[in-house]
């Protein structure tokens, strides 16, 4: 895909996926190059610790969670934000109920 003259979403344009139990992700918007994301994590809900070659850059909206960037964890919550080098191991988990916004550099094909 290549926009040339910029493009509209809807929450019906792409539906919400349980990515692992509890973690439940939604894509809002997409780009060329970057992908914006909303992540919401249940209670206890654990986003394990992985890695991507993407760069991702996050803010909390809503709730509390536990975020892991390489040995380092944190607690945070609404008005903090992050951001992961690609290839370097993170996770989360919910601390309660939370949503997050993430974006994406390059675009996350394996969401679309």
């Amino acid at each position: 895909m290549t926009l040339t003259t910029g493009a509209y979403h809807t929450g019906a344009d792409w539906p919400q996926i349980e990515a692992v139990p509890g973690v439940h992700r939604r894509v809002l918007a997409c780009g060329d190059n970057i992908m914006i994301v909303q992540f919401t994590i249940g209670e206890g809900a654990a986003v394990p610790p992985h890695s991507h070659p993407h760069e991702q850059v996050g803010h909390v909206v809503s709730g509390r969670m536990r975020f892991q960037i390489g040995d380092e964890q944190r607690e945070l919550g609404p008005g903090d934000g992050y951001s992961v080098p690609g290839g370097v191991i993170h996770g989360a988990v919910g601390i309660t109920e939370c949503i997050a916004v993430d974006s994406f550099n390059p675009v996350r094909e394996d969401y679309r």
